[in-house]
């Protein structure tokens, strides 16, 4: 396909793909995981991906992320052709814009709150106090300033799902991307966590994908898409969305 703005324009959309394809192995023991995807993640919006395991939620996430390359059809991320990215700029190009959360937080055990949020600006070659005091403050924001020299296994799960909203935001990533981000957490303290995302997170000039098969935060979504073998079945736009 070509890169014109035709193919790829829907104003206001962080995330565009179309016709989106992946397998796995080859012969008999090949996999289709997608079998052409179409889907849009708006600015402005948290736009969830439901599906029940197996259904390619994973893959599709990974392949928007840039750790996997599809291998038919097109993925646009804030403006950029996936598909004409080298490893070395793909890599530069997540971690300068997009964020992760991570359905088990992936928080560094000998690492206090406030080293494990810093650790994106460590990595991009900030001084450590810089990078610390910068995590101090959004800490603060997501209420845990008296938790910031506190190591993880310490921490209830909802301190932790915090720290990992406020690793994923430290550099304002135009795309936050969660994976499956309330599963290990109850039902009150997940309500508070997506709360929490959708106060500090949601703003006109960033886009957040939620990966997910859990019904009890469907609330919090502006759009749900539902994906089942490898196909967005049904998308669906919360009242006032247009």
């Amino acid at each position: 396909m070509s890169d014109s703005k035709s193919e790829f324009n829907q104003d206001g959309a962080a995330v565009v793909c179309r016709g989106v394809q992946k397998a796995f192995g080859s012969g008999p023991s090949r996999l289709e995981v997608l079998r052409g995807v179409d889907l849009e993640a708006h600015y402005g919006e948290m736009t969830f991906l439901l599906g029940p395991s197996g259904s390619g939620k994973t893959t599709l996430l990974s392949i928007i992320a840039g750790l996997l390359k599809h291998d038919e059809g097109s993925v646009r991320v804030l403006g950029k052709n996936l598909s004409k990215l080298h490893n070395g700029e793909a890599s530069l190009f997540r971690l300068q814009n997009i964020g992760f959360v991570f359905q088990q937080f992936n928080l560094i055990p000998a690492l206090t709150a406030a080293e494990n949020a810093a650790v994106p600006l460590l990595s991009a070659g900030w001084r450590r106090k810089d990078a610390i005091d910068q995590a101090r403050r959004l800490l603060s924001e997501l209420g845990m300033a008296h938790r910031a020299d506190v190591l993880p296994n310490k921490l209830s799960g909802g301190e932790q799902q915090r720290v990992a909203f406020a690793r994923a935001l430290i550099q304002s990533p135009r795309l936050v991307i969660c994976d499956e981000p309330t599963s290990a957490l109850d039902g009150p303290t997940g309500r508070h966590v997506m709360e929490l995302l959708r106060k500090i997170a949601l703003n006109p000039d960033r886009a957040v994908l939620v990966v997910t098969h859990d019904f009890r935060i469907l609330e919090f979504a502006d759009r749900i898409a539902e994906i089942n073998d490898g196909v967005i079945q049904k998308v669906t736009a919360a009242k006032g969305v247009s």
